[in-house]
């Protein structure tokens, strides 16, 4: 496997109907917005779905949620401790190549490795960067209160039926940016095939992600955009790679909130500016 040679910039569209694409628990757990109305999905939210994607492919990752834990490890000291050549070596250098060689995940989004009890604090930098996602156009947000038609525990009386409340975007289109640094890919060993494996985690990345609050087929993937440049450094900044995307509405749709689109295609028109050498490649979300 080669070490990747070529910077990568992409952009990924994506869109919202009647899910809660990432819930702001220090604000009741409604989607995330900035103060001006944009809906927002973190970059820490996006990252988690890749891994999960990446482990749906078979790949071994570091950081693994709770609810999709491949192994019996409960905690990512304990994953860390399993490798005996992690807990062997005292050499900063030698621990984070072979965490790298171990985890996609590390290699990838780098990690930082500081456990109570460990003589050794190592932090990697990963070649793969991922931007917060932000919606085109400000969101509306829909609140109802759920019910529940049982009661919690054994009593005299029946318990409250009130649970709480449930909050959804009914419609938004979102976009977020990211780049695959080929400095920081030397360092830790990511290859050709590794970003291979990114843009397919990508174009596939609301597959096996539904919840209450995600239905299955309230989150699509419309568009990914990849730039591969000719060289190691690129032959344009990422600011530039990623300005040369252009998503407007069309003339005379109604904003959010009056005759709700259902498909991005309804609402808005997506081009890309020529930039001389370097040609997107496009894929549909599958």
């Amino acid at each position: 496997m080669s070490t990747l040679a070529n910077k990568i910039d992409f952009a990924v569209i994506l869109s919202v109907k009647n899910a809660n694409p990432n819930g702001d628990p220090l604000n009741g757990n409604r989607p995330r917005e900035t103060y001006d109305g944009i809906g927002e999905i973190s970059d820490v939210c996006i990252k988690r779905k890749i891994r999960n994607r990446l482990m749906d492919m078979g790949q071994p990752v570091f950081v693994q949620s709770d609810d999709k834990r491949a192994d019996g490890f409960k905690s990512l000291k304990e994953r860390a401790d399993s490798v005996d050549e992690l807990k062997k070596t005292k050499d900063s250098e030698l621990y984070a190549k072979i965490a790298c060689e171990k985890w996609m995940d590390v290699r990838s989004f780098g990690q930082v490795f500081a456990f109570k009890g460990n003589d050794v604090s190592v932090g990697v930098r990963g070649p793969v960067s991922v931007h917060p996602a932000f919606s085109v156009d400000p969101i509306d947000i829909a609140s109802i209160q759920i019910t529940k038609s049982v009661n919690s525990v054994t009593g005299d009386k029946k318990s409250s039926d009130t649970m709480g409340m449930k909050h959804c975007v009914p419609f938004g289109v979102y976009v977020f940016y990211g780049s695959i640094n080929c400095q920081l890919a030397e360092k830790t060993g990511f290859t050709e095939e590794d970003a291979e494996l990114i843009r397919k985690a990508l174009i596939s990345l609301f597959e096996n992600d539904s919840s209450s609050a995600r239905p299955d087929g309230s989150m699509e993937i419309c568009k990914v955009f990849w730039w591969k440049h000719n060289c190691k450094t690129g032959q344009y900044s990422s600011a530039k790679v990623h300005r040369s995307l252009h998503i407007d509405q069309i003339e005379g749709k109604k904003a959010p909130g009056g005759n709700l689109p259902f498909r991005m295609e309804d609402y808005y028109t997506v081009t890309v500016d020529t930039l001389d050498g370097l040609t997107p490649e496009i894929y549909d979300g599958i």
